[in-house]
């Protein structure tokens, strides 16, 4: 089920790359900004975080927390953290709950084959923890540009 505008963003409690857990209710009275991507250190996930990187003060100034999720593991995360110098925090979702829970998980076509897997998807959270903007099937390259667009002030 794709999550609209309006919609209560889903519970999640996952594990940052440092192995603390981050739930929702950390993020109870601010906005944010939820990105999942496939797979840490491949060329598009990495040029999306490192957007996401290069943006963090525009989105800090205008009251955005920023999270990444993948299917990685933590120790995974904490590498692509360190080498990348992300300012944020990286979900560990391994089993893809999360990923579900808001739609970003389900059947795709990549050159003409069919499978199940992670769907690149954005979300933005208000300070009250609802959907704001829902972005699926997102390209990496551009995605920084029109979530900027269409939140920051």
């Amino acid at each position: 089920m794709k999550l609209e505008s309006g919609n209560p963003a889903p519970a999640f409690a996952r594990r940052d790359q440092s192995g603390a857990v981050v739930t929702n209710a950390d993020l109870s009275g601010k906005k944010a900004i939820i990105y999942f991507y496939p797979k840490a250190f491949t060329p598009g996930c990495t040029t999306q975080s490192c957007d996401f990187r290069d943006n963090y003060q525009a989105f800090q100034k205008a009251g955005y927390e920023i999270l990444g999720v993948s299917p990685d593991p933590v120790e995974k995360l904490e590498s692509f953290r360190e080498e990348y110098d992300l300012p944020f925090p990286l979900l560990s979702d391994e089993d893809h709950s999360m990923a579900e829970a808001f739609g970003a998980w389900g059947t795709q076509t990549n050159y003409g084959k069919e499978y199940v897997g992670l769907i690149r998807s954005t979300f933005a959270l208000d300070e009250e923890g609802a959907v704001s903007h829902a972005w699926y099937n997102v390209k990496a390259k551009g995605n920084v540009a029109r979530v900027g667009s269409e939140v920051l002030e």
